[in-house]
């Protein structure tokens, strides 16, 4: 009887089950007939929609459904409302990408529409000067091109990425973090006003003083609550050169020492970033093509071989008729730091050129198949009380080297970030981004292989669990609400009010993995 029973009840989930399916696939065709006769100005494609199954991450690949290239913001609060419209009994879901640097499949819509962004490029921007100058950009834009349109009107934004190749969406759903971030904030503090697609199709312009609730759920919101499709940011005058130095440190306490110097007050400098050096030899040879030592004979007498060194990254910009008086402050600010004397590298550069200089390295590494790897990047918020505890375990036990990638470390000021915003940052009025920007090379399975780095990034999660540092993780990745609750910890509900709010059906940014769409099948 048990026996009759059980195999009853299996036969009847599987059935249920069965059935389920067969009505998923045969909305596949109504659901794309109904995206087809959707009024807009731009195009829906249904057969070419691989590139937007990847990203800079090139790790995980999601096809989705249909890849929307809109010409208007119409376009896409047209598409977002059909898919709101459709109600909760529909799988679809609605992912915004724009230059695809997502690295864990963010950007990404499985069975979903993905919204090409950078096809509202061709949005006109529009510069305003004055005392407070501003820019009006797509949110599909590119960083690049504001910068290159900014400097034909003498102005450029106050704080940006290490990449430029970044659309304005995408960089301010998270924060946009550089070296600029300890004077100016992040990119998100530097933003006067968004235009946004909510969840419901509705297209709603925000700011501080106009639906602010919203303005600030968006920014750094991981694309939870809305699409950003116009954004109004800040400007100041563009300088023409860029004084750009490198020193290095033996010591990790005199480094971290001299980076929170550097970052309290009115630093004379416009940039200050560092970086970790383990095991790495011809060091200084690599910097020399671009890179003058102001003492050849004693930098050349330095061996980096074998040792564990911390470089300081400063840059001080300025105008050509200002070169005589920039050389005397960047001395007189050099001269009060601890650094190796004969390691002081110094070159002058273009504004452009210095924004810009990831790119540089793009090219080199395209050239040589080497930019379409997966890239398994791990980037951590680390409170300045535990900086020292954090590098002594993990630059001292478990990493060896840093072939694999650069190893970004630098201080912030937390009084420079809005606490209004999305974002999840240490509790202290100092924290340092600590980021691991590793690359593995395809079926290796050696130390530079993904598996590897993946269990490197995997002890040092656990270390800074078990140790309890208070870290976040920047462009966070988790898999489970459970893990995204703990990221949040205070803010969670906030932030679960804010998603049933502004998109209450969970359509956006299934890739984010925070939320899952409701769906309910109708008898």
């Amino acid at each position: 009887m048990r026996y009759t029973y059980m195999f009853f009840l299996k036969s009847f989930i599987i059935l249920f089950f069965s059935c389920i399916t067969i009505k998923i696939n045969l909305c596949f065709p109504s659901i794309l007939s109904s995206l087809k006769t959707l009024p807009i100005d731009g195009h829906f494609d249904f057969e070419q929609v691989h590139h937007a199954a990847k990203d800079f991450g090139n790790r995980y690949s999601f096809l989705p459904l249909a890849v929307l290239r809109p010409k208007s913001v119409s376009d896409i609060s047209t598409t977002v409302k059909h898919v709101w419209q459709m109600g909760p009994g529909s799988e679809l879901t609605v992912a915004a990408r724009g230059h695809g640097h997502s690295l864990q499949g963010q950007a990404q819509a499985p069975g979903g529409v993905v919204i090409n962004m950078e096809s509202l490029q061709g949005l006109e921007m529009q510069f305003h000067t004055g005392n407070f100058p501003y820019v009006d950009v797509s949110g599909g834009e590119l960083w690049i091109n504001i910068l290159r349109e900014g400097l034909k009107h003498g102005l450029a934004p106050k704080s940006w990425t290490d990449y430029l190749h970044l659309t304005v969406g995408g960089t301010l759903s998270n924060a946009g973090i550089s070296g600029q971030a300890f004077r100016h904030g992040p990119q998100i503090s530097n933003v006067h006003q968004l235009e946004v697609v909510t969840g419901k199709g509705e297209v709603v312009n925000c700011s501080e003083k106009q639906n602010s609730d919203l303005f600030y759920s968006v920014l750094g919101g991981l694309g939870q609550f809305g699409i950003i499709t116009r954004a109004r940011i800040s400007l100041e005058p563009a300088p023409e050169m860029v004084k750009w130095i490198r020193v290095l440190y033996t010591d990790f306490a005199t480094f971290v020492k001299d980076q929170e110097k550097l970052i309290s007050g009115e630093s004379t400098f416009d940039y200050i970033e560092g970086f970790v050096i383990i095991n790495r030899t011809g060091l200084l040879n690599n910097w020399r093509s671009s890179f003058n030592p102001q003492d050849p004979v004693q930098a050349s007498k330095f061996k980096s071989d074998g040792r564990t060194l911390f470089c300081l990254e400063l840059a001080k910009y300025f105008d050509r008729d200002e070169t005589a008086v920039v050389n005397q402050e960047v001395k007189s600010s050099l001269s009060q730091l601890n650094h190796v004397p004969s390691t002081l590298f110094v070159s002058e550069v273009p504004y452009i050129e210095f924004l810009d200089r990831v790119h540089i390295s793009e090219i080199k590494l395209r050239s040589k198949g080497l930019w379409e790897v997966p890239h398994p990047w791990l980037n951590l918020l680390i409170p300045r009380s535990k900086i020292q505890i954090f590098a002594q375990h993990v630059f001292g036990n478990i990493l060896t080297d840093t072939s694999n990638g650069p190893i970004l470390i630098y201080p912030v000021n937390k009084s420079k970030w809005d606490n209004r915003t999305s974002v999840v940052i240490p509790e202290e009025d100092v924290f340092y981004l600590v980021a691991f920007l590793s690359s593995a090379v395809p079926s290796s399975t050696g130390t530079d292989g993904l598996d590897h780095i993946l269990t490197q990034n995997k002890r040092i999660l656990e270390f800074c669990e078990i140790a309890r540092l208070g870290v976040k993780q920047y462009l966070p990745h988790y898999s489970t609400q459970r893990e995204w609750k703990a990221h949040f910890g205070s803010e969670w509900e906030v932030f679960a009010r804010r998603k049933s709010s502004y998109d209450p059906l969970a359509i956006f940014a299934p890739g984010q993995r925070i939320f899952q769409k409701a769906i309910f099948y109708s008898q």
